[in-house]
């Protein structure tokens, strides 16, 4: 079987089972199997597989049908054109949480200057290091509930040659710290606990729970965050914070009652509102 065929198969297998975007999945397993990009497929798609290749493929291709994701799969995840290692212990980095680095890069816009950043949650790193490799100038620190999810973070930090200017530390939304920061970004558990069993599979049987699960309506990390917030943030620092579909409002209203405001609120590429910037009031 050739590159292509193989590609077309595996694609063809994926669809039965309603798995969308079936042919670049495909693609992206055949590629991790072979070592080599998908453009590389591509051009040399009359390539024969070899015995051993193909029944790692499908074994590959298995998994995905079971709804596993690609990403869990390979290991990796890119985000803000960047690859992350991920592991069972860290949220799959999400296309939609790029809204997030675009609007905090606007909170910081001197390349150089040495901003100091904390990640509240920061789960794989991926926020914190994408801010990071756009402002060479800025330090950062990274905290997570959970020690596999810090040690995840340490090793992206150190595949992107960004360790020298991260740290990542064990802590729950703050408590623990001292200081001010010019730049405090969070993405945290925002879904109703009664809607994760509604998650689809790849998200609700794949992600951790504790990245998913905000409590009854899932703002309880809203409001453990809110007074750290304001207790951590420089008289001229901001901070970005990830929601969810349709919290907007509630959340502005629980940083309003601690002395905090929303000066704009960022929609994603599907016009949904998914991330909120915060200044002091």
């Amino acid at each position: 079987m050739t590159w292509g065929q193989a590609a077309a198969v595996g694609a063809q297998a994926l669809s039965a089972v309603g798995i969308e975007g079936a042919l670049l999945d495909a693609n992206l397993l055949l590629a991790h199997v072979l070592g080599r990009d998908r453009l590389t497929l591509i051009r040399d798609s009359e390539r024969a597989l070899s015995a051993l290749e193909l029944a790692q493929y499908s074994k590959l291709i298995n998994q995905r049908r079971e709804r596993k994701p690609v990403s869990r799969i390979i290991g990796r995840k890119e985000f803000w054109s960047l690859e992350f290692e991920i592991s069972d212990s860290v949220l799959d980095p999400r296309p939609d949480s790029e809204t997030l680095i675009s609007a905090a890069l606007k909170q910081i816009p001197i390349e150089n200057k040495n901003y100091m950043i904390a990640d509240f949650g920061t789960g794989s790193g991926c926020l914190l290091l994408a801010i990071l490799m756009e402002r060479p100038g800025a330090w950062g620190l990274g905290l997570d509930y959970s020690y596999s999810s810090v040690r995840q973070a340490r090793v992206n930090a150190f595949n992107l040659a960004l360790y020298d200017r991260a740290r990542f530390v064990v802590g729950d939304w703050g408590e623990t710290l001292s200081g001010s920061f010019d730049l405090i970004l969070m993405n945290p558990p925002y879904i109703a606990s009664a809607e994760v069993k509604k998650l689809a599979p790849e998200v609700r049987e794949h992600d951790p729970i504790l990245s998913l699960d905000g409590g009854k309506d899932g703002l309880c990390a809203y409001r453990a965050v809110a007074p750290q917030l304001r207790r951590l943030l420089n008289p001229e620092g901001s901070a970005v914070l990830e929601c969810g579909f349709g919290q907007a409002s509630q959340v502005s209203k629980i940083l309003d009652s601690v002395g905090l405001r929303v000066f704009k609120t960022h929609c994603d590429l599907a016009g949904i509102d998914r991330c909120l910037s915060i200044a002091k009031a």
